[in-house]
């Protein structure tokens, strides 16, 4: 049997409680102790039982808190590309095989989520700095 892990991270919502995993005890069985949740989205770790959390398990969870939020980043990132992917194949559905009814049914919703997209990112771009590298007045 290949070692365990010290740490187990049981995902949740917005984040995972933290269990250590403990094997060395008298039957020999996978014990788990909660020591710990981890907010993902503000980084937030609260021990657990009363505990004082290790600088040891602080690493840890620290560590694999890093890990978890570039994986949902990008994730996030591959879900916004896979949506552009469907806005294309709707595209193609509405132009050569939509019939009326369908149509109907999903136009309405169809642009006004494209709006509020646009609007949103419009905007959004308008807020980022120029991408341009700033001229030499002195020329």
């Amino acid at each position: 049997m290949s070692e365990l892990p010290e740490f187990y991270f049981r995902i949740r919502e917005n984040g995972a409680a933290v269990f250590r995993v403990d094997t060395e005890n008298r039957m020999r069985r996978i014990e788990m102790d909660q020591i710990a949740v981890v907010n993902v989205k503000n980084g937030e770790i609260k021990p657990q039982g009363g505990r004082t959390l290790s600088p040891g398990d602080l690493a840890a969870i620290r560590d694999w808190l890093a890990q978890r939020q570039a994986l949902v980043a990008r994730r996030d990132t591959d879900d916004i590309l896979r949506t552009v992917d469907h806005l294309n194949q709707t595209a193609h559905w509405a132009q050569t095989r939509a019939s009326e009814a369908q149509l109907d049914q999903v136009t309405d919703a169809l642009l006004l989520a494209m709006h509020d997209l646009r609007s949103v990112l419009v905007k959004k771009r308008s807020e980022r700095p120029s991408r341009e590298p700033a001229r030499d007045q002195a020329g």
